[in-house]
């Protein structure tokens, strides 16, 4: 599992390198300038000229590094500090002076510099640091670099790049798009999810001379990137002497009357995910078509009609015995009533519960359903529901994925799966994972049943909900990547995905 950090956690790794282990910031520097002039070579054409542009900071002072090494090398390399060499100090200003060693003075670019294919422009300009806008002649040299790329330059951004928040992941006005990035030490948590991840593009996380993450930066809270040997090393084992009630049995309340679709990916989604058993309880006007479906879906009916409300409470908890995981939400009805069932349900299951779509409508900014919830919930929001979970608007969810993700896990004791562009997987404890897999193509209705059906299935398996949901949404997304490598993203289903589950088995087999 890869660390991911903030700002203020790479600012104390680099206070523990000089003061534990004898690497001080000025050599720090000049390892990470080193680093950004072999990929900076790597990225250019044979031919190719470099142009340097600098803040006044110590990640211009990488940047100088990066030039010089360049110079060394016999490239052609032009460099420019913003403002100018005049009221540098510390290392940057060393650095500057070096430059006179190869022959080196600082000139102002401009924006009708002749760049072709295959030169390459470094992004030197702003660090981790950065928590507003660019302004001024800052703004003005991201524009020249964006200039310089529709021209045909690649640009490598040193760390980040010049107008992404490290921390959020947000894009300031402007922001450089870079080719490459080179990042030092850990990867930054703005890296990490979108928009950062396309703005960053290929990023390569160099060691520098800092200490290991198990020294230098905290695990709690923390931010974690999954990587697939995770989410495989988790699941559970199929031994020989074994059966179907082996793997648990799930009831889905799920479906009605125009929307029996989405208990039945979930249902399914349910065995896909390797769970023995699975019974959707709905509407009796519902289930015929649920069941229609696929011969292995087992139905209980929930008497009467409309929406879900407490006289439904009995009919469910005699349905949940002997269940090993509730999967609750999809495409249920609507109705008054719904926030009390959920309510009364959360208040008497003894098993864990995954709750979606509807379920969470219920839920509302009703956090102590949650907070008094008697077994383990595990909740599958997009940034729509979690905007009414936690009563802001949505903009501001996706502004603050990470921290709105974590306090509303911190806040009810619920795993919190933040679906979207790099899905977010929060506990209870402060830990936030980010989840890599995924594409574009599963932007359409009925993902997210899936999953939470994959979810219910895992944790029937004797998953606790907070691997459950690791496992879950990573092998969801690579079952995503899997099928549109066969049949691309444009007019990817929710049902491919069923199938694409399988490939993703198949693959942990191996």
């Amino acid at each position: 599992m890869k660390r991911v950090v903030t700002a203020s956690q790479m600012q104390h790794a680099e206070r523990l390198a000089a003061e534990s282990f004898g690497m001080p910031a000025s050599l720090l520097m000049e390892n990470a300038g080193a680093h950004v002039a072999e990929a900076a070579l790597r990225l250019a054409a044979p031919t190719g000229r470099f142009a340097v542009v600098c803040g006044r900071g110590n990640n211009g002072g990488d940047g100088l590094v990066a030039a010089r090494r360049l110079a060394a090398a016999g490239r052609e390399v032009r460099v420019e500090i913003l403002g100018g060499g005049e009221g540098l100090k510390g290392d940057p200003l060393r650095n500057l002076a070096a430059l006179g060693t190869v022959g080196l003075s600082p000139a102002a670019l401009s924006a009708e510099w002749d760049v072709r294919p295959g030169d390459v422009v470094i992004d030197a300009l702003l660090g981790t640091g950065l928590n507003r806008a660019p302004e001024g002649a800052y703004a003005e040299a991201i524009g020249r670099i964006a200039a310089w790329r529709a021209k045909g330059a690649k640009v490598l951004a040193v760390d980040l790049p010049s107008g992404l928040s490290s921390d959020s992941g947000n894009a300031f006005e402007p922001c450089v798009e870079a080719d490459a990035t080179v990042t030092f030490g850990f990867l930054k948590v703005g890296l990490a999810i979108e928009p950062g991840v396309s703005l960053g593009g290929e990023v390569s996380v160099v060691e520098i001379g800092l200490p290991p993450a198990e020294q230098a930066v905290p695990e709690r809270p923390g931010v974690f990137l999954v990587e697939e040997a995770d989410a495989r090393g988790r699941l559970p084992k199929r031994k020989a002497n074994t059966n179907k009630g082996t793997y648990g049995h799930v009831l889905v309340i799920a479906g009605s009357r125009g929307k029996t679709g989405a208990a039945a990916l979930s249902a399914l989604a349910v065995l896909r995910a390797g769970a023995g058993l699975v019974t959707v309880a709905t509407r009796p006007d519902a289930l015929v078509a649920v069941q229609a479906f696929a011969p292995e879906l087992m139905g209980v009916e929930l008497p009467g009609e409309g929406g879900l409300g407490t006289g439904d409470l009995d009919a469910i908890l005699a349905a949940a015995k002997g269940k090993s995981a509730v999967v609750i939400g999809p495409g249920i009805p609507r109705g008054d009533g719904t926030t009390a069932l959920m309510g009364a349900l959360l208040r008497s299951l003894e098993i864990p519960c995954v709750i979606d779509a509807d379920g969470l409508n219920a839920i509302g900014d009703q956090t102590r359903l949650l907070t008094e919830a008697k077994s383990p919930v595990l909740l599958t929001p997009h940034p729509g529901e979690m905007s009414r979970l936690v009563g802001k608007p949505t903009k501001d969810v996706q502004r603050a994925r990470v921290e709105v993700a974590r306090d509303y896990a911190y806040l009810t004791g619920a795993v919190v799966v933040l679906k979207g562009a790099r899905t977010l997987i929060a506990t209870g404890d402060g830990r936030v994972w980010i989840n890599p897999t995924g594409n574009p193509g599963m932007s359409t209705g009925g993902t997210g049943d899936v999953l939470s059906g994959v979810c219910g299935g895992l944790v029937a398996q004797g998953l606790s909900v907070d691997d459950a949901a690791l496992v879950g949404v990573f092998a969801h997304g690579l079952a995503g990547d899997l099928v549109a490598r066969r049949t691309g993203q444009l007019g990817l289903l929710a049902s491919d995905l069923l199938a694409g589950l399988c490939d993703v088995w198949v693959r942990w087999q191996r």
